[in-house]
C-alpha cells in the first residue's frame, strides 16, 4: 500500500492522518458545504462538492502550511482562480484550524469574512481575491516568479476550472510560465466538464487539454480527482519536476457524493433548498458509513 499513515507538514508540528481519515474528512467537508449553501440560500454546489477530495489532500497532506501562522513566510501558496468554488476552501480551512467551524454558517452574509468569492482583505490566508475567471492563473504565475527572484523554496499551487480555459488570459499565463520554466508552479485543473451554461464540450470544446499544455512547455499529469491516492501521488510527483511547471488535470465528478447533483451542470450555480439539503446530507452520511466499512 502506498499510503498507510499520511502526514501533513505544518511548520514545526506534524499530525498523522490515515487514508480512511482523509476520506472521512472529505465527506465531512461535503457535509459542511451543503449546510453552508442551504443556510446562505445562494452559491455554487457542483464544483465545491467535486473538489472536496482535492482540498482535503492539499490542506491535510500536501501543503506546507501552518493554520496558527497563516502568513508564515515559508508556507506554500495556494491560489484559487475559480473563486466561485470557495465554499470548499472555507470548509477545508476551518477543519484545518484556520478559524472556527461555526463561522462557516456566515457564508455570503453581510460583514462575513466568508463571501461568495474569496476576499484577500478580509482573510489574507486566502492569498488573493478572485472572481473573474482566468485572473488567478496570472496571479499564481506572478507569485512563482517572485519566489524565484527572492530565492524562496516554497511551491505555488493554483486551482483552476476547465470552464476558464475559454479565457485568453489563462493561455497568456500558461505561455509565460512555460517560457520561464517555473518548476515551483503546480496547477490543478478541476476537469468536471461543466460550466454555468452547460457542458464544456458543447459551450467551447477544450480537448485535447493535455497536448495543449504540453505544447506550452508544461509537464502534464492526468488523474482521477476523486481518488485520494492519485491526488497525493500526483502532487508529490509534481514537486520533483525540475524542468518546467506542472499541470495536474483532475477528472472530477461535479456534485460528488450527492446522487441527484452528480454530473448535472444545472447545479453549477445553484444551492439546495431545505428538502434537497436533507436528502444530500442523508446520502453523505451513508457514504461515511461505506468508507468506514471499506477500511475495517
Amino acid at each position: 500500500m502506498r499510503y498507510g499513515i499520511l502526514s501533513t507538514a505544518m511548520a514545526s508540528k506534524k499530525k498523522q492522518y490515515t487514508l480512511k481519515q482523509l476520506e472521512q474528512m472529505a465527506t465531512t467537508i461535503r457535509e459542511d458545504i451543503i449546510k453552508m449553501l442551504v443556510e446562505a440560500g445562494s452559491g455554487h454546489s457542483a464544483g465545491p462538492l467535486g473538489l472536496a477530495d482535492i482540498f482535503t489532500a492539499l490542506y491535510f497532506r500536501v501543503l506546507n502550511h501552518n493554520p496558527k501562522k497563516p502568513l508564515w513566510e515559508g508556507r506554500d501558496r495556494l491560489c484559487l482562480s475559480c473563486g466561485h468554488v470557495v465554499p470548499v476552501r472555507y470548509a477545508a480551512m476551518a477543519r484545518a484550524g484556520y478559524f472556527p467551524v461555526t463561522e462557516l454558517k456566515t457564508l455570503r452574509k453581510l460583514n462575513s469574512r466568508l463571501q461568495g468569492h474569496p476576499g484577500y482583505v478580509d482573510m489574507p490566508a486566502l492569498e488573493h481575491s478572485s472572481g473573474p475567471l482566468g485572473q488567478g492563473s496570472s496571479v499564481a504565475v506572478g507569485k512563482a516568479i517572485a519566489a524565484k527572484l527572492n530565492k524562496q523554496k516554497h511551491h505555488v499551487f493554483c486551482i483552476v476550472s476547465d470552464g476558464e480555459q475559454d479565457e485568453g488570459q489563462t493561455w497568456e499565463a500558461a505561455m509565460l510560465a512555460g517560457k520561464m520554466k517555473l518548476n515551483n508552479l503546480i496547477f490543478i485543473m478541476d476537469r468536471n466538464n461543466i460550466q454555468i451554461d452547460g457542458y464544456t464540450e458543447d459551450v467551447m470544446p477544450l480537448e485535447n487539454l493535455r497536448e495543449k499544455y504540453e505544447a506550452f512547455n508544461w509537464h502534464v499529469i492526468e488523474i482521477d480527482g476523486n481518488n485520494m491516492h492519485e491526488i497525493i501521488d500526483a502532487c508529490e510527483y509534481a514537486k520533483t519536476i525540475h524542468e518546467k511547471p506542472t499541470m495536474i488535470i483532475a477528472h472530477t465528478m461535479p456534485g460528488k457524493g450527492v446522487d441527484f447533483m452528480e454530473g448535472d451542470y444545472k447545479w453549477h450555480g445553484s444551492p439546495p433548498n431545505k428538502e434537497q439539503a436533507k436528502e444530500a446530507l442523508s446520502e453523505l452520511r451513508t457514504l461515511r458509513g461505506r468508507i468506514r466499512s471499506e477500511h475495517e
